[in-house]
């Protein structure tokens, strides 16, 4: 992906990570359009930094399908997706009551609806020379933390879905790039963005777009602080990773 000269589409970029690449993005040349599901913050943003906005519901198969077709009609040049959209909820598996309905609602909104957003935009994406779709895991698709089980599983899933729907489209100008987070102070879960061992949000985009610019073929976008959890099964010490992982604050790995 190069850093400039793109037409974005990102929901889930009213807070966290996704606002903040958007306004970098945005910052870097290209064409940024913003989707949530608050109307209020949508018509916010774009009063205050001039992105064309969606409403979005990214669980919501209906929502996806028309506002895909809202954004694909503006803006026929679209050539990036970057499926921001999550949630995290801890959850309690010693009863059902404890985790069932928190783990529905991180299925559907971290395994299926980037699923449905590629299958909305993978026609408009591969009609462009050069088009990128940005998939976000997590270091908890490589060691679990305890406390969120339906969270670790859906981005690695996200992960073996990158890199599967990659090898499908080698033959087309689609290419799949995963950005792969560490903790980031956002609230994700609540508390977290005060967490002392979280990677302030600004210093994480820094790096991130340092990588996206300097390595724009990259497959994985890796940050420093998240290689502990990405590589313990190739350096070995999975259990150790595991075992840290599990010492800290739940409300500092995502």
């Amino acid at each position: 992906m190069q850093i400039s000269g793109n037409t974005i589409f990102i929901p889930g970029a009213t807070s966290g990570i996704g606002l903040a690449l958007a306004l970098r993005l945005k910052d870097k040349g290209n064409t940024v359009i913003v989707g949530g599901r608050r109307t209020e913050v949508l018509e916010q943003l774009a009063r205050e930094h001039g992105f064309d906005t969606v409403r979005i519901d990214t669980t919501d198969a209906a929502s996806i399908a028309s506002a895909s077709a809202e954004v694909i009609a503006k803006h026929p040049s679209l050539n990036v997706l970057v499926a921001m959209a999550g949630i995290m909820r801890i959850e309690d598996w010693h009863r059902p009551d404890g985790f069932l309905d928190d783990a529905e609602q991180v299925v559907t909104t971290n395994l299926l609806g980037p699923i449905r957003l590629i299958a909305a935009f993978i026609e408009q994406l591969q009609g462009q020379p050069d088009a990128t779709i940005v998939t976000v895991s997590s270091g908890l698709a490589h060691a679990p933390l305890r406390v969120t089980p339906s969270y670790n599983a859906t981005k690695a899933a996200i992960h073996m879905l990158s890199e599967s729907v990659r090898l499908q489209l080698a033959d087309t100008s689609v290419k799949v790039m995963e950005l792969v987070p560490p903790a980031v102070a956002t609230e994700l879960l609540p508390g977290q963005s005060r967490s002392p061992v979280a990677v302030p949000l600004d210093a994480f985009v820094d790096e991130v777009m340092h990588l996206i610019e300097t390595q724009p073929d990259a497959h994985e976008i890796l940050v420093e602080r998240v290689k502990f959890l990405r590589f313990g099964e190739v350096r070995g010490d999975y259990d150790q990773v595991v075992q840290t992982l599990n010492s800290t604050d739940p409300h500092a790995a995502s």
